[in-house]
């Protein structure tokens, strides 16, 4: 089990996110919150946290206003925060008895996240993979020497983006990473070009341990698995957002007012092959605990 949307959880309970820096903007203010928070998705069932630098980047606090120093720090403190709170869940001996330990994943975010207009969900970026490539290569390399277990390279909304980042995952080859994508629908990227296609470029790189799909709708989830499994023998990482729509002109998500059996649904996509199942935006700690007590025996 994964965790779910740790932003969206954070506003969720009154915490103002309205940045460009999203999560980190919490980061930045009151560390101890995420945390805790950490300690919830933990408590709630999920075997691995992603820590809060998917909108984080040097580049994103240069314009903050921070030094290179502080950005360092941020990105450091995030991942301590991760490991901080596993430790601290694993301490105790009844965790030990009826879990595996927890391992805490590097979140690696899009360009997309960095310009903060929504375009993970389109893959409009307008510059080229040289330029991708000078973004993530700094804060790759701060992570990939940190504590963290693994890189999720997540939200992922072209093949172009992927390639920059097998490219530096390649660079530091003590690392593991996961590929998740943006989908548009049953088959294809957010930018429209094929998921399976996706698949089996990131298949082939010995050091990837997932590949998936992040924030897409759980609609689509049942025909991706069937797709994902045509292109690897790799483990299938799914974790939808609510199903809801993201508008990047009023930061609002829309749509989502059917209630789901979140339960029933991530049993489903179990049998359909996933091995690795949460949530992403506007999933809390208390969905994740309702998928587990169906997935996890």
């Amino acid at each position: 089990m994964l965790d779910g949307g740790l932003a969206t959880t954070l506003e969720s309970r009154g915490y103002d996110l309205d940045d460009p820096l999203w999560s980190a903007k919490i980061l930045m203010e009151k560390p101890e919150v995420i945390r805790e928070l950490h300690r919830e998705f933990l408590a709630a069932g999920a075997d691995c946290i992603t820590t809060a630098t998917y909108q984080a980047s040097l580049p994103g606090f240069h314009r903050r206003g921070l030094t290179d120093d502080e950005g360092v720090e941020l990105l450091d403190l995030s991942v301590r925060l991760a490991v901080e709170a596993r430790d601290a869940f694993w301490d105790d001996p009844r965790n030990q008895e009826a879990r595996h330990r927890p391992l805490v994943a590097a979140s690696v975010g899009p360009y997309g996240a960095f310009l903060a207009d929504g375009s993970e969900y389109t893959g409009k970026y307008g510059i080229g993979a040289d330029e991708l490539l000078a973004f993530h290569r700094e804060r790759w390399h701060i992570l990939a020497q940190s504590q963290a277990d693994l890189l999720a390279c997540e939200t992922i909304p072209t093949q172009m983006e992927a390639r920059v980042l097998l490219q530096l995952l390649q660079e530091t080859p003590w690392r593991w990473g996961w590929f998740c994508f943006t989908c548009g629908d049953e088959r294809h990227l957010s930018d429209g070009s094929p998921f399976l296609e996706a698949v089996r470029l990131c298949d082939a790189e010995p050091q990837v341990a997932g590949i998936g799909v992040n924030c897409s709708s759980p609609e689509y989830i049942p025909a991706l698995i069937a797709e994902a499994r045509k292109g690897t023998r790799k483990p299938i990482m799914v974790y939808p957002n609510a199903g809801e729509r993201y508008d990047p002109v009023t930061k609002q998500w829309t749509g989502g007012s059917r209630l789901r059996d979140w339960g029933n649904e991530a049993a489903e996509w179990s049998r359909l092959g996933a091995a690795a199942i949460g949530g992403c935006c506007r999933v809390g700690p208390e969905v994740i605990m309702e998928m587990r007590a169906q997935v996890v025996s």
